[in-house]
């Protein structure tokens, strides 16, 4: 679905800074899905051992969810390294009832008010956001907290090392895994999102627009995490109307917007 008026105005200056030196990539072949793993191995059994290394002994971090999940890693486009990655798990079309790794952990602490919007969703629409893990390499270079997702409130990267180091301003490269998100979602026919994410990583996405709407309180899976459920179209439409500069990188300038639907999240 392409937007009037977004691909004749002249892109905005994260856009452009973006995509100087990333790209997104979708895992759809063999090699890249072993990149993928790789790199969740590193974030989830190395770097914050919440997975048990001694069940990967490949040194590649998958679970059973990856059989109806895709994946999207951002690359990198200077050194061609593996920045970070995102998958989706999406519904078992054969049989849409079966949880989603949110209502297997989440389900005894959701809010009340919660479970009817849930009851009331098509589950052939519904995905869910998981597994982000950005290269330790990378959240250096942003001078990142030691966090899963490499968040940080600051948005500048640095592409050299070094006395030569510049300071690039732009937003976060987890708008690159958003990104990845959305145009997964937009692949895929997914109009909501469930998501069990960093409290730190929902603020930073509000920064930027970005508002998963909490369906129960902070609860222990990898960390204390907020349980969310999300419409894709009200989220990317707030990004619009709050952040034009970064609805253009989550979009594509518009190439890649959520379907609306009839069942918003209140």
């Amino acid at each position: 679905m392409q937007l009037e008026g977004s691909a004749t105005n002249p892109p905005s200056e994260v856009y452009r800074a973006f995509h100087n030196y990333f790209e997104i990539i979708p895992a759809d072949t063999s090699a890249l899905l072993d990149e993928v793993f790789a790199l969740r191995y590193q974030v989830y059994c190395v770097e914050h051992p919440f997975e048990n290394p001694q069940e990967h002994l490949d040194g590649r971090e998958w679970d059973e969810y990856d059989a109806r999940a895709v994946h999207t890693l951002v690359r990198h486009k200077r050194t061609g390294d593996c920045a970070a990655a995102v998958r989706l798990v999406l519904p078992d079309r054969r049989h849409p009832e079966t949880a989603f790794p949110l209502e297997q952990a989440c389900t005894n602490s959701l809010y009340e008010e919660a479970k009817p919007w849930i009851a009331d969703l098509d589950r052939h629409k519904v995905a869910e956001i998981s597994r982000l893990a950005v290269s330790k390499a990378f959240r250096r270079r942003l001078g990142e907290a030691e966090t899963v997702s490499g968040v940080s409130a600051q948005a500048v990267y640095s592409d050299a090392q070094g006395p030569d180091s510049r300071r690039r301003g732009f937003p976060h490269i987890t708008l690159g895994l958003f990104a990845a998100i959305v145009r997964m979602s937009v692949d895929q026919d997914i109009t909501h999102w469930f998501a069990v994410m960093e409290p730190t990583l929902l603020r930073l996405l509000q920064r930027f627009g970005i508002h998963f709407p909490p369906i129960a309180p902070l609860v222990e899976h990898h960390g204390l995490r907020r349980p969310t459920l999300a419409a894709a179209t009200t989220v990317v439409g707030g990004i619009l109307c709050k952040r034009p500069d970064i609805w253009e990188i989550v979009t594509d300038r518009g190439r890649f917007v959520p379907r609306a639907t009839a069942q918003p999240v209140k």
